[in-house]
């Protein structure tokens, strides 16, 4: 595996790292969200900052997976055909 391909395999798997991590925080905030207002309680960090640290890691994830999501497109972008069937493989993974 040339060089390349082995960068192009570390994105695709660090974005689908982001977006396993974007699933769960969207989950825990529910969770928090759900608790919070179980509890007639509201976020104290959301009334003073307008975000919650919940809100801020989804930001931080979501702007991971696009960035991985552009380099896998530049990649894409003049690739020669055994890079486009090995890129097609780990995607598929």
């Amino acid at each position: 595996m040339d060089e390349r391909q082995k960068i192009l395999r570390e994105t695709v798997r660090a974005r689908d790292r982001a977006q396993a991590l974007l699933k769960e925080l969207l989950d825990a905030r529910s969770l928090s969200e759900e608790a919070l207002k179980a509890g007639g309680q509201s976020d104290l960090y959301k009334q003073v900052t307008g975000k919650s640290s919940l809100e801020n890691a989804i930001a931080s994830a979501q702007r991971m997976v696009e960035t991985c999501e552009r380099q896998i497109q530049d990649f894409r972008q003049g690739l020669s055909p055994e890079d486009a069937a090995v890129l097609d493989e780990v995607m598929r993974k």
